[in-house]
């Protein structure tokens, strides 16, 4: 569809159409399985995070349903991309890794020769690796460890889990059901049944459209970054699905998102005065390489202190991040305390009290 320059666009209702199309306004989904499905990937290196992630999104859902869906296994959760966990449809994961694992791992090259990681020792703890979880068993990470160290690979420092995430990028592992805050390792094989297969042209043309379809408006270099796929395929691959997205243009920038979205535009784009509390890490901000958009550049240390890479709660209004907020206890008990940007003149009245209805809505996910 041809660009259209829109007078209307400002940073908040960019914001806005991303809450939309994110499903963290409007009706949400069915499911914790869907959300994953719509999103296509979700970060979830912070399990709990990711638990209420999902949750903001699936209204009414609990963290037991969340829970229940990697247990089911409806959703996974791997290494797809950036070195970094996510959860996924089972479906998804094996063609997603065959576009992205090869790169990621001459990615990891130096610092598996710094751990001393060779292809015979990942042939090594992979045959350790799979003889324990024959026949569809599941291992804790302490018992894959202690595997790794009976056929002489050590486990010492970051290497055990180093190994554990290049024979999930392999495809010959992957993290299945909850043990407490732990997903035990089974044989890739036997956990996910079904697997899609893409080709790689095919496979980066239908992540792109996803994920402008579900993150937009967002630029190809947004997907890039995200992905780890390089610039000079996404734009072959936008040259295939554009014209099932509607391009818009702002600050000589072009964006992308889908139609449904886009119609927005004209019959009013929610979320203007929706508060949310969202947890670190959530794709609302971490879905993109600039985040200019929704945090104000000053606040930027704010949400990732010191840039050690954690990123902190944050409060979203309008469309924008206008503080954090941090949670102390557990469950029902939980106490959830808003750190506003302005410490001055902290939350407005109405932000106020929809904050707290956001604090309840927290709690309730949390449980007893």
């Amino acid at each position: 569809m041809a660009a259209a320059v829109n007078s209307r666009l400002s940073k908040g209702i960019i914001g806005r159409l991303r809450l939309a199309s994110q499903g963290l306004v409007g009706p949400g989904f069915n499911s914790a399985a869907d959300a994953v499905r719509w999103m296509t990937a979700m970060q979830g290196q912070d399990l709990q995070a990711a638990l209420w992630a999902v949750g903001q999104r699936v209204p009414g859902s609990r963290i037991g349903d969340v829970r229940s869906a990697l247990d089911r296994g409806e959703i996974v959760r791997s290494w797809p991309m950036r070195g970094t966990l996510h959860l996924l449809a089972p479906e998804d994961l094996k063609w997603i890794l065959g576009i992205t694992a090869d790169r990621l791992l001459r990615g990891m090259a130096g610092r598996h020769r710094e751990l001393e990681i060779s292809a015979a020792d990942v042939g090594a703890a992979a045959d350790a690796a799979l003889q324990l979880v024959a026949g569809g068993s599941a291992a804790s990470r302490a018992e894959l460890f202690r595997a790794f160290e009976r056929s002489g690979q050590s486990s010492a420092g970051q290497r055990g889990i180093h190994l554990l995430g290049i024979l999930c990028q392999r495809g010959w592992l992957v993290q299945g059901p909850l043990a407490g805050n732990q997903q035990l390792v089974m044989a890739f094989d036997d956990w996910i049944k079904d697997s899609r297969t893409l080709d790689r042209a095919e496979g980066i043309a239908e992540w792109l459209l996803r994920y402008l379809r579900s993150h937009g408006p967002a630029t190809e270099r947004d997907f890039s970054w995200w992905a780890g796929i390089p610039l000079t395929e996404v734009r072959a691959a936008l040259a295939e699905v554009k014209g099932q997205l509607v391009e818009l243009e702002f600050d000589g920038t072009s964006y992308w998102l889908s139609p449904e979205t886009a119609a927005l535009l004209d019959g009013g784009v929610p979320g203007a005065r929706t508060v949310l509390a969202l947890p670190g890490f959530d794709e609302f901000l971490l879905g993109y390489t600039d985040r200019s958009l929704v945090v104000p550049p000053e606040h930027a240390n704010r949400i990732v202190p010191g840039g050690n890479g954690v990123f902190m709660k944050t409060i979203v209004a309008g469309g924008g991040v206008i503080g954090t907020w941090a949670r102390s206890a557990t469950g029902r008990g939980a106490v959830v305390v808003p750190q506003p940007f302005d410490a001055v003149n902290g939350l407005r009245p109405a932000a106020q009290k929809s904050f707290e209805l956001q604090a309840a809505k927290y709690r309730r996910f949390l449980g007893p």
